[in-house]
């Protein structure tokens, strides 16, 4: 069987050359925490998740903190009962780059995401989005969808498939045949 070139670049960044992700991520991390890119770094990724080389798409990579998502403890002005924090965020990385891309770019719409790289101190995430008022997206049957109002902020109301894996709409299992 005949391999394509996708399924190389998809070989390829399954073990990647280190020496070269960790120049791209010295780069990276000195960018903006929101920065627009002119193609992906993954394309391999980007055209499995819906990514056309087209007008009307844009590509976003996301820098974000990891670990410590925590609230700190409020220090005054709450009686002791209130003064706890007892709950953790319950979006993965994932969701939080998209929905942070999705305010930065409030004119067009998040398709999807994948990861492309992290360090110690950040995890980076390249975000597709969509410009749903654009005459080429909207004449595409394929995707056309996002033009309607059913798709409009679908990235804030966890309707990603990050955001779907966040509410637990992912797991398998679940539903028991007899």
């Amino acid at each position: 069987m005949v391999k394509g070139m996708y399924s190389y670049l998809k070989q390829a960044w399954k073990k990647p050359d280190m020496v070269e992700l960790r120049k791209k991520l010295i780069e990276w991390r000195n960018q903006d925490a929101i920065t627009r890119i002119e193609k992906p770094t993954r394309l391999d990724r980007a055209r499995s998740l819906g990514y056309k080389a087209k007008p009307g798409f844009v590509v976003a990579r996301v820098k974000l903190m990891r670990g410590g998502r925590k609230r700190p403890r409020v220090r005054t002005g709450r009686r002791s009962k209130r003064q706890t924090i007892r709950k953790t965020l319950m979006l993965n990385y994932k969701t939080v780059a998209e929905q942070r891309a999705g305010r930065r770019f409030k004119n067009l719409e998040v398709l999807n995401s994948y990861w492309v790289g992290q360090d110690g101190i950040y995890y980076f995430f390249e975000v597709i989005l969509v410009d749903p008022n654009h005459p080429q997206i909207k004449s595409d049957p394929v995707l056309k969808w996002i033009s309607s109002k059913k798709s409009k902020a679908r990235v804030f109301r966890g309707l990603t498939s990050s955001g779907k894996k966040s509410r637990g709409l992912h797991k398998k299992g679940l539903r028991r045949e007899f």
